[in-house]
């Protein structure tokens, strides 16, 4: 089987070729069959001698043309023309059983041009991270990139402190994100920038290139879907950490993880990053930052559209946002009609674990168990302000009373978006501890519980307990 390298062969000024540079002792540790499958991968590539002669042969599948893309980005807001894949190569393209086009992409591949005299390493602790965050939001139904293997190696890398390099193929739609289109505009490359908007309507954007104006088209679907990621990101209290503009994709999915988190213990204005000082990417900044960002992408788009148009583009995404954020939140809440007297029972709902501090995810399952007609102190005792916490209880139960639904129907729905088990980063700690140590057991099997969040199973009892103190609301660091 030979991968397509359509963006390479296409727009091959668009950045670099490069080979991935070898890592000492590589070891094939985790292979995502059910995607390799998806994907229509041979098995027979994803073995520990196949991938790594694979990755490091210049004549293979994965390296004969293995490419480097350049692109900008705004960074905590200001702009920076010197980005690129630094420590990542595009090895090809596939098509899944579907006929949809994928990226395969090795993270950690060593240095590129665009490296910035960095090692183009990835280490363990932040491939893992990866790994599992994509898996989790993925088996969430929150759009993201997926990975597909995992590969550590004996090789030294120094952070903070010494690690060890680990490798990733990592798969999406496409890696064109809006520092792409942000770099060939503002460096006057039009005729860049014209192929890359050609290149994208052709083989990411196809219906919009149908359309009487296909960069409004695609613009407005960028929007949209950007928009609807985001709300999925705050229903289920998901915080990325880093919403640069080179952190986000065209294809409006969860991309580039470095210091993200899920909420504990609901702070709106929980922080996940420790380099954010001034809080430009806390949880509840997410949806203006979005659109913040969509603005800055929208400047690559002027030579084509009017200020009118973009704004109109533009306009759809706050509407498109609180559609799907109610939606959700009404699903996660059982409440299945959309009024004013469900809008203030998710808002007061959201006010009361908020003033509590009351761990977000856990709080939300409570609720899963409510019965309408029977007293639930379990929920009210969860509470510190046990009255007002009852005053909603009453409200919430005459709401559902009137929806006249089964309550073990909707107990049942309630419980297929409202998860068990969340990546919590102290549980993502403790796989990486053990993994520094040579032991993937647990990583291995977090990982499954990840890909099960709403059946609760009584084997998996640990990893749906409260963190600890020392576990919650942790900062992660943005280095990889």
């Amino acid at each position: 089987m030979n991968l397509d390298h359509s963006y390479a062969t296409q727009l091959g000024d668009l950045g670099a070729y490069a080979q991935p540079l070898e890592v000492a002792n590589p070891k094939l540790i985790e292979v995502n069959h059910t995607l390799r499958e998806a994907l229509q991968l041979p098995a027979s590539w994803f073995t520990q001698s196949t991938i790594t002669s694979m990755l490091f042969d210049n004549t293979s599948s994965f390296t004969r043309h293995s490419f480097a893309q350049k692109y900008g980005g705004h960074q905590f807001g200001g702009w920076n023309p010197d980005l690129g894949d630094g420590r990542g190569l595009l090895l090809g393209e596939t098509l899944d059983k579907n006929g949809q086009r994928w990226d395969l992409h090795l993270k950690g591949a060593g240095p590129t041009p665009y490296s910035r005299f960095a090692d183009g390493r990835a280490v363990l602790r932040s491939t893992l991270r990866e790994y599992l965050a994509s898996e989790a939001l993925h088996h969430l139904g929150i759009p993201t990139s997926r990975a597909l293997c995992l590969i550590t190696s004996d090789e030294p890398v120094y952070r903070e402190k010494q690690e060890r390099a680990a490798m990733m193929i990592r798969v999406s739609q496409s890696h064109i994100r809006f520092g792409h289109f942000e770099y060939f505009y503002h460096s006057g490359q039009t005729d860049k920038l014209d192929r890359l908007f050609n290149y994208s309507l052709e083989h990411h954007f196809s219906t919009c290139a149908k359309q009487e104006n296909p960069h409004f088209a695609m613009l407005e679907r960028i929007v949209m879907d950007t928009a609807s990621m985001i709300a999925k990101w705050q229903a289920f209290g998901f915080n990325h950490g880093v919403m640069n503009t080179d952190n986000m994709s065209i294809h409006g999915i969860t991309f580039d993880f470095g210091p993200y988190a899920f909420l504990d213990d609901f702070d709106p204005k929980f922080v996940c990053n420790h380099s954010d000082h001034q809080g430009r990417y806390a949880f509840e900044q997410q949806p203006g930052i979005g659109l913040w960002n969509l603005n800055a992408l929208a400047h690559a788009f002027t030579p084509y559209l009017s200020i009118e148009q973009i704004k109109d583009a533009l306009g759809k995404y706050e509407g498109q946002l609180l559609s799907e954020f109610s939606h959700l939140m009404r699903q996660k809440l059982g409440l299945y009609t959309a009024s004013p007297s469900t809008a203030e029972l998710v808002n007061r709902w959201l006010d009361l674990i908020s003033q509590d501090k009351r761990d977000y995810h856990i709080s939300f399952r409570l609720l899963c168990e409510v019965d309408e007609h029977q007293p639930n102190t379990q929920l009210v005792d969860h509470f510190i302000q046990r009255e007002a916490v009852q005053s909603w209880l009453n409200q919430y139960q005459q709401a559902l009373i009137e929806q006249n639904i089964p309550v073990d129907d909707r107990q049942n729905k309630m419980r297929g978006v409202n998860p068990q088990y969340v990546l919590r980063n102290y549980q993502a700690q403790l796989a990486i501890d053990a993994a520094e140590e040579g032991d993937f057991s647990r990583f291995k099997k977090f990982l499954q519980v990840l890909q099960q969040p709403f059946e609760s199973k009584s084997e998996y009892a640990d990893f749906a307990k409260p963190p600890p103190d020392w576990g919650k609301q942790m900062e992660i660091s943005c280095s990889s």
